[in-house]
């Protein structure tokens, strides 16, 4: 699609957009792209999975990004000894009523930052599926609803394996993307020195988009439209990836629908009522890495799922806009 018919196209809102990532660059540097996509996240009611070193501001982008959308904020510590119940709560007795009482736990608030995820037992990590899934916890029979939106960030750390519980595919399959941090730039990072040393970078942070403006944000996504060609492309490179020799797990039905939506959402936040094919490109790796499986092969001479996702990207033709 050329300039003029994108010209054309209904007024998209992208004044709070700018608004979002220019908040969020009070605190954070040089992060601009990262914020993109947790508000895709957000717009596709996903969630993401920061991996990266520590010390990159993973807790401050999640604490910054929870404020400029005026959302409450919880930070749950992933441990060897946290219980599902110190995620969600428990029903605790209630000696001046003498009846038991709901606690709810941390995991009750908008955006939640589950700090070292795979430090926690396999049992302990399977209790966000249900909040992250179905938006509601389920404790002692009782059901309780989510306060929307509600995303979930998740950090690990790529290098260190002791103490470790590596996710199970069913708990990654939940993230919509898998997303790296990266070093910052020299520039970037003179700047993050400079910063050094002042007041709580977060202090003045407040919202830019309130959390029910999110509602009308999805509804308006909907405008944007995808063609045939490049949906022909989308399902293409899924179905390359559960082809290909070095990936013993491919892409599901759930990653074509992620990816489907998070391009859609790419979109709209980046000003557009059409998906180009760049925006399928860019999101791939995001979406797919942390749910294929690699060969034993490919595990050994590789080892990262996105070079293997480049590798399909190549050789898969892209439609002409």
């Amino acid at each position: 699609m050329n300039d003029i018919a994108a010209s054309a196209a209904p007024a998209i809102e992208t004044d709070k957009v700018a608004q979002l990532r220019d908040n969020v660059g009070r605190a954070v540097v040089g992060k601009s792209n990262v914020v993109e996509l947790m508000l895709v996240a957000v717009l596709c009611e996903g969630h993401v999975l920061l991996e990266d070193m520590p010390g990159m501001g993973k807790t401050l982008l999640a604490k910054t990004f929870a404020r400029s959308l005026g959302c409450s904020f919880r930070r749950i510590q992933f441990t060897p000894d946290l219980l599902p119940s110190d995620i969600c709560g428990s029903r605790v007795f209630n000696q001046q009523t003498a009846q038991f009482e709901f606690r709810p736990g941390p995991i009750f608030a908008q955006v939640i930052l589950a700090d070292e995820i795979n430090r926690a037992t396999p049992r302990t990590q399977s209790a966000l599926l249900e909040a992250m899934e179905e938006r509601q916890v389920t404790t002692d029979g009782i059901t309780a609803p989510l306060e929307r939106p509600f995303l979930v960030v998740a950090t690990q750390n790529p290098v260190e394996i002791e103490g470790t519980f590596p996710l199970p595919e069913a708990q990654l399959d939940r993230f919509l993307m898998r997303v790296r941090l990266g070093y910052p730039s020299a520039a970037e990072e003179d700047e993050i020195v400079r910063r050094a040393g002042r007041a709580d970078p977060v202090a003045g942070i407040g919202p830019v988009i309130q959390p029910a403006e999110v509602a009308g944000m999805q509804s308006r996504m909907d405008a944007v439209r995808m063609s045939e060609d490049v949906r022909r492309y989308l399902l293409a490179i899924i179905r390359a990836s559960r082809q290909s020799a070095d990936i013993r797990l491919g892409g599901s039905p759930r990653a074509s629908v992620a990816l489907y939506r998070a391009a859609h959402a790419l979109a709209w936040v980046r000003g557009r009522d059409y998906v180009r094919p760049d925006d399928v490109k860019e999101l791939y790796p995001l979406v797919l890495a942390h749910r294929v499986v690699l060969s034993a092969d490919a595990s050994l001479k590789v080892g990262d799922p996105e070079i293997v996702l480049g590798q399909i990207l190549q050789q898969v033709p892209v439609p002409a806009e």
